[in-house]
């Protein structure tokens, strides 16, 4: 393996083995706590743009499988371990981690020290860094960082641009994608949801004509306010039709209802969140991967109501409408990886569905 280097733009200067593609790399530098699920994770759309770096010490243990991919072109931008596993040992795998990265063009960097790595983002937050070869001279890397502008707008770079089916007998879902992951899809039609996918930027009449029984808005990357139009669309469906957002979903429905967010100093990114439910005070064990949250004082209290808090640091995890039915939450619900403990937030959604419909059946 090549010796490589991860340059912070704090001028802390890690150095590694490379695996995977072996292209130079610039994007924000972030870290998962994740003890499995790294597949998941390295194909979820909501790390577009990233470094993602595990704090697990192996990663790459059980392989690359064809079943667990939350997209089919990852955007992560490197991967970043302590050791990756070269020859892993599970009856479902089909190939080892860098032979995935190589595929997928995602540079990987190994013998890193991650906690080390991780204890510089918890202090002084996520940041921009370059992954290259090792022989680059460290000043020049650092005025590089220095002037260049990470993308904004990373939706349109990972939604699809093409209306697409995922069909099953029963309720009509519309799903815009932000970013979406598949699983969110499994979760749906598992409940018997026939589902049609749309662009980011699909416009309200659009989504109304199609006469949907719900409307799903996923999880994706990026700030919330990139995206003034999906705040606009939301506003005019959410009197008509049920509503459930997940993620970049859940932000996106509070900015349309006054809120405000705020960029978080580090996020949170793992499987381990504990989520306090404020009207039963039950505890559920979350799967999360956000950089943004809702700032709580900014809510209008009038349309919004906080249904579920983050124990570690208070942040808003869960929003309900007061007037519409329309809910969110922060963390992924369809747990791939991660804990189960949030599946239920699917059957409410169809549960809504199927109340909205009766309502209107009988009006």
């Amino acid at each position: 393996m090549n010796k490589r280097i991860l340059v912070l733009e704090n001028g802390e200067v890690f150095k590694g083995r490379g695996f995977g593609s072996t292209k130079e790399t610039i994007g924000e530098v972030v870290f998962n706590t994740g003890m499995t699920g790294y597949q998941e994770s390295i194909t979820d759309q909501s790390y577009n743009g990233q470094l993602l770096t595990f704090t697990y010490p192996l990663i790459g243990n059980a392989g690359i499988n064809r079943d667990d991919h939350e997209s089919i072109f990852p955007t992560t931008r490197a991967v970043i371990v302590k050791e990756y596993a070269r020859r892993p040992s599970n009856w479902r795998s089909q190939m080892n981690l860098d032979e995935f990265l190589k595929e997928k063009d995602i540079p990987g960097l190994a013998g890193v020290d991650t906690r080390k790595l991780t204890r510089i983002i918890r202090e002084y937050g996520a940041m921009k860094a370059i992954l290259t070869d090792a022989h680059k001279n460290i000043p020049d890397l650092l005025k590089q960082l220095k002037e260049v502008r990470l993308p904004s707008n990373q939706v349109a770079q990972v939604s699809t641009t093409t209306p697409y089916v995922s069909p099953q007998k029963g309720r009509r879902v519309i799903v815009v994608d932000y970013g979406l992951k598949h699983s969110i899809l499994h979760e749906l039609n598992k409940r018997d949801c026939h589902v049609t996918v749309l662009p980011h930027d699909t416009q309200a009449e659009t989504i109304l004509n199609l006469k949907p029984d719900g409307v799903m808005l996923t999880n994706g990357p990026g700030d919330p306010k990139d995206l003034p139009e999906a705040h606009d669309m939301i506003r005019q469906i959410q009197p008509h039709i049920p509503i459930f957002g997940i993620c970049l979903g859940h932000q996106l429905i509070a900015l349309a209802n006054g809120a405000d967010t705020f960029k978080m100093a580090f996020g949170h990114r793992g499987f381990n969140h504990p989520v306090r439910e404020i009207a039963t005070g039950r505890i559920d064990f979350t799967s999360q991967n956000h950089g943004y949250a809702v700032d709580e004082l900014s809510l209008n209290k009038e349309n919004l109501r906080v249904t579920h808090v983050e124990i570690n640091d208070g942040t808003v995890e869960g929003l309900r409408h007061r007037r519409y039915p329309v809910f969110s939450v922060q963390y992924h619900p369809d747990a791939a990886p991660g804990p189960h403990d949030g599946a239920e937030l699917f059957d409410q959604f169809v549960e809504s569905m199927d109340a909205w419909k009766e309502n209107r059946n009988n009006a």
